[in-house]
């Protein structure tokens, strides 16, 4: 207690000759110093009017504007002493206080910029459609482990400067965290996984998405599960690291889908009608409401058939488009075939004999024209 007495007040003696025998120093230094807290006060000001200015689209500008307006009023005081208090032939011990006081607010509002930053990218991936949902909720979540990780990190660094040994301080942090993410590594997985659907965003709220053998339509997307409602009615829950360790294929950005029919005529179909068969069915295809024709063709000799190849796009987003298309296609192919007497074909094998030699034979005697020879009767001769 004495020693700290005995430097405060040489401390104070200090000052007091200082102000004293500076006067001109002093003015110009709080001019210097006043001129530079304006200066970051109307930074300040101008954020904060592009703050209020700014659309609701969270953009880089507005990110950094609302770190800047954040800053703090001791920070901005501390910042100008600092600068102008080695100028002023300011004693040892007065500056040594200022240096300690803006190591302090430096530290802190460091972490106050920080955690506006990353948070401000973070609520710029999620985007404001996702306002009111689970997944933007996140963010007070990710607001929360990030306010303490930077001001833990603040406190450690200004301990270390006051030559405090945080080595102790460090390794504990490192040991209890290692231990907190053991016993939590699934809710702690999901929550990350949530953040990868933040950043990377392989699917929004009311995308229709299939993983395996699943389709559905994403209804809500949360910090550990994400539900989505199935073609078929019933709501599917599914953690979030399950559903992005699979393959999602997502629909919503799906402008047109390419189908494929194959089919096969009979054999003793003509060339002719073969080669025309892609304008004839051309015209069965683009009849159809938003469909369109790739190609057609022959792609091969079927056992009992020629087989060919119908490719065509279908636009439009819904899952029933797709499949709506097809079966009009093969009506009206069905009708188109009937009416131009082209068969198609189903499965048929036919049987020859061979002789001896292999030579094929009928299977049955050849039926000669002419009266039927006479039989020999089975009853007895006459006498």
């Amino acid at each position: 207690m004495q020693g700290i007495s005995d430097r405060s007040v040489s401390l104070f003696n200090e000052t007091a000759a200082w102000l004293s025998g500076n006067v001109i120093g002093i003015l110009l230094a709080a001019a210097i110093g006043t001129g530079i807290a304006l200066l970051l006060i109307g930074m300040r000001s101008l954020s904060c009017r592009l703050i209020r200015q700014g659309s609701d689209n969270v953009h880089w500008r507005l990110i950094f504007a609302r770190a800047i307006a954040k800053t703090r009023l001791f920070f901005i005081i501390l910042c100008a002493a600092e600068l102008v208090g080695k100028h002023a032939n300011t004693p040892p011990a007065l500056l040594s206080v200022i240096n300690f006081l803006f190591v302090i607010a430096a530290a802190f509002q460091a972490a106050i910029w920080a955690r506006e930053l990353i948070i401000g990218y973070v609520e710029h991936r999620v985007g404001p459609d996702a306002e009111g949902s689970t997944l933007h909720s996140a963010t007070g979540i990710i607001r929360l482990l990030v306010s303490v990780a930077l001001f833990a990190l603040a406190i450690v660094l200004i301990l270390d400067n006051l030559g405090v040994n945080v080595t102790g301080l460090i390794a504990g942090l490192g040991i209890g965290g290692i231990a907190i993410g053991l016993a939590a590594q699934g809710i702690f997985a999901d929550l990350f996984a949530a953040l990868s659907i933040i950043f990377d965003k392989p699917f929004r709220r009311g995308d229709t998405i299939r993983f395996d053998t699943q389709s559905g339509t994403v209804e809500r997307i949360g910090l550990k599960t994400t539900r989505i409602r199935a073609v078929s009615g019933e709501q599917v829950i599914i953690s979030n690291t399950n559903l992005l360790n699979k393959q999602l294929h997502n629909f919503a950005g799906l402008n047109r889908r390419r189908l494929t029919i194959a089919f096969g005529l009979v054999q003793q179909t003509p060339p002719a009608v073969c080669a025309g068969l892609s304008e004839l069915l051309r015209d069965v295809v683009e009849r159809q409401k938003n469909a369109k024709m790739v190609r057609c063709g022959m792609i091969g000799f079927g056992a009992s058939s020629l087989d060919f190849e119908l490719v065509f796009d279908v636009t439009g987003r819904g899952l029933d488009d797709g499949p709506e298309a097809r079966s009009a296609i093969c009506i009206a192919m069905l009708t188109a075939f009937d009416e131009a007497d082209i068969r198609l074909a189903r499965p048929a094998q036919t049987g020859f004999t061979a002789a001896p030699d292999g030579t094929l034979i009928m299977p049955y005697p050849e039926i000669i024209d002419g009266p039927e020879p006479e039989r020999a009767s089975s009853g007895p001769s006459p006498a």
